[in-house]
């Protein structure tokens, strides 16, 4: 199954593109101060052909008082064409899994995705999301 992760040197996913993902040059480099740094840690792979980015930076720096700015983490978009989710903290033993699922796929179908180590229960299923709590331990 294709999780949708990218690793360089792997073929260009977008349509009628035979370019190769790499990763580009590192700019404004820090590690020989505070190793690694996040100029190394950030980078994108981007196609050799076409320019298409793996995935856009989670991070946008938000300004909070003049001259100090924080960051602030913005997920991506669910995809709703697969089981996709988000993994939230919920007990020490469990984890819930809160997601969206394509139109007529069944509970158990679901689930198999989603299931923790030692099963898990749905709390809310239906309309296309769920959210599911996992037991992990």
């Amino acid at each position: 199954m294709y999780l949708g992760f990218h690793e360089e040197g792997d073929r260009c996913s977008q349509k009628d593109c035979n370019g190769v993902l790499e990763y580009p040059e590192v700019e404004n480099c820090s590690c020989h101060i505070t190793p690694p740094c996040s100029a190394c840690t950030n980078q994108q792979l981007v196609c050799s052909e076409c320019g298409w980015e793996d995935e856009a930076e989670p991070y946008t720096y938000v300004q909070v008082a003049p001259g100090l700015a924080m960051q602030e983490y913005k997920p991506r978009p669910l995809d709703n064409t697969k089981v996709d989710y988000r993994i939230k903290m919920h007990t020490h033993f469990t984890q819930k899994c809160v997601g969206v699922y394509p139109e007529g796929m069944s509970m158990a179908d679901v689930q198999k995705v989603v299931d923790g180590t030692f099963g898990g229960r749905f709390l809310k299923f239906g309309g296309g999301k769920f959210e599911f709590v996992a037991y992990t331990d």
